[in-house]
């Protein structure tokens, strides 16, 4: 019997290979905005980053979301992901 192949992506903050459902999707929409994409199917340029707080206060300091999309950014972005990190 054949496992299924797990889809491993990389946190754009401290690096390390994940496998993607652990991980928060940024993504890059049309009209060059960062918007966080909970369903992971919105069309667009995607980064992704670990649903951990330290790893979204590491990201903010080194400007990692204006880096990858090369755009800038509000805070908003931010404070949505840091939301969606204390959810629980």
């Amino acid at each position: 019997m054949k496992s299924k192949k797990i889809p491993m992506r990389m946190c754009l903050s401290c690096r390390i290979m994940k496998p993607k459902k652990e991980l928060i999707r940024i993504v890059l929409s049309e009209d060059n905005k960062a918007l966080v994409d909970l369903t992971g199917k919105r069309n667009g340029r995607g980064a992704y980053i670990c649903d951990d707080l330290q790893c979204l206060i590491k990201a903010r300091k080194a400007k990692s979301i204006e880096r990858t999309f090369s755009i800038l950014i509000d805070d908003n972005i931010y404070n949505d992901l840091e939301e969606y990190i204390n959810r629980k």
